[in-house]
């Protein structure tokens, strides 16, 4: 009779030891799936699906739409109101194909080089299907007589609002009492950060990347025309020439690439080295992702935007450096992009985005860009059964590298996360966890 009693306690007793095992064990499941999605080194590759979710920057503070951002000048706002008007030639190119490729040209001030560049896109091969956004670092009259006279598709202008071209007498611009050079901050009594190299802000350095990164927030998240789309975005400056094959080319990569290259973000319509014109022959390049001609969709910009504190707080001015120094690698992988076997884009830019003004051909040689247009440039010239030849182990920025400075200022960095932030106020509620570390 106590044998038959002692049988269902031990029963207990080894199921309560069983439940213990595997509670601890569910416990410590949910406990590494946290850890491995808190990591800011977890690995997510690439997805084909479009994220059109959005999780604000948790870093940036909680504030109106206008009281982190600097007070606006009349031109300022202006400039603003321009950016809510519709394409023009809507009657010419009524309609834009289903699975059109917006293609975004980021300008400053080089009119000559808008010239060529505008000339080109004349010529591209399936450009009237498509919208052709042209945003502007500050106004110049110039720069902006060329863009009216585009006719053949439909075009938008957009303007930075908070370009430091725009203010003379204040943040962005330049105040009265910013120190200058390698001013002490303290014995001068006047405001700024330097940089990691005691060098106090430029305004007109800092805008190239402050353009880029209002760009790209207003393109993907802010613009009517574009907040919603579902497709990829090609980026082009004012510096590079458009082939006519490059629009049917990139149709065609950007359909390849989750096939033929699925750890791919983006595709590019000419080499990571820019003088290099493509290495020929019969085969498809997956390598770092370019500064000419890339494309890439909502979901890699999503990944991008995550890691607005990197980019707002890494001392570069450069946005491209800045990208391939800190952000790329934040992902955990390689960042590759796929192209084609020849170029589609060539960079002919010759002098520096500040110094385009004056003489109608001082940055380009005899007043013209001589580049030769080939009869393979004029068709699409990438073919769907090519392998994929991945380059690994590229030349890059090394671990450990901080920068080449120009972007120490705190203010910068502040306004940088404002842009981060602008289109967004409203999900702050509902919103996720998004990495800034």
């Amino acid at each position: 009779m106590a044998a038959n009693c002692k049988k269902p306690q031990l029963r207990a007793a080894a199921s309560r030891r069983l439940l213990s095992i595997v509670s601890v064990t569910v416990l410590g499941v949910l406990l590494l799936i946290f850890l491995l999605r808190t990591n800011s080194d977890f690995v997510e590759p690439p997805s084909n699906k479009v994220d059109n979710t959005f999780n604000p920057v948790s870093d940036v503070p909680h504030f109106t739409a206008k009281s982190n951002l600097p007070k606006q000048n009349e031109l300022s706002i202006k400039l603003e109101e321009r950016n809510q008007l519709p394409p023009r030639n809507v009657d010419l190119f009524p309609n834009l194909a289903k699975d059109h490729i917006v293609i975004v040209l980021y300008v400053h001030n080089r009119p000559q080089y808008l010239k060529v560049v505008v000339e080109s896109l004349s010529s591209v091969v399936g450009i009237k299907e498509t919208l052709l956004i042209v945003s502007h670092d500050g106004y110049f009259e110039e720069m902006n007589k060329i863009v009216d006279g585009i006719k053949f598709c439909q075009v938008k202008q957009i303007y930075a609002p908070y370009s430091p071209h725009l203010f003379s007498d204040g943040f962005p611009g330049v105040s009265s009492n910013d120190c200058k050079d390698k001013d002490n901050a303290t014995e001068k009594h006047c405001t700024g950060t330097p940089d990691q190299y005691g060098n106090h802000r430029s305004s007109k350095i800092v805008s190239l990347k402050h353009h880029w990164w209002w760009m790209m927030n207003t393109v993907w998240d802010g613009l009517e025309e574009t907040r919603g789309h579902t497709g990829h975005i090609l980026f082009i400056e004012e510096d590079h020439f458009i082939l006519p094959n490059a629009y049917r080319n990139l149709q065609i990569l950007t359909e390849l690439k989750p096939k033929k290259c699925p750890d791919c973000y983006a595709a590019n319509l000419a080499p990571s080295d820019v003088n290099s014109r493509g290495e020929g022959g019969s085969i498809l390049i997956a390598e770092r992702m370019g500064n000419v001609g890339y494309t890439f969709n909502r979901t890699v910009w999503r990944k991008i935007h995550r890691k607005a504190r990197k980019f707002c707080f890494f001392d570069d001015y450069n946005w491209d450096i800045t990208m391939w120094a800190t952000v790329y690698p934040s992902f955990g992988a390689p960042v590759y992009a796929l192209r084609g076997p020849r170029t589609s884009a060539i960079h002919f830019g010759k002098c520096g985005l500040h110094q385009g003004q004056g003489d109608s051909g001082a940055c380009i040689d005899n007043g013209v860009v001589g580049i030769r247009v080939e009869d393979s440039d004029k068709v699409a010239n990438i073919k769907s059964e090519w392998n994929v030849r991945v380059f690994k182990h590229q030349q890059g920025y090394k671990a450990g590298f901080r920068g080449w400075g120009g972007w120490g200022d705190d203010r910068d960095r502040r306004l940088c996360l404002a842009f981060a932030r602008m289109y967004h106020l409203k999900n702050t509620a509902s919103s996720g966890r998004v990495e800034t570390s």
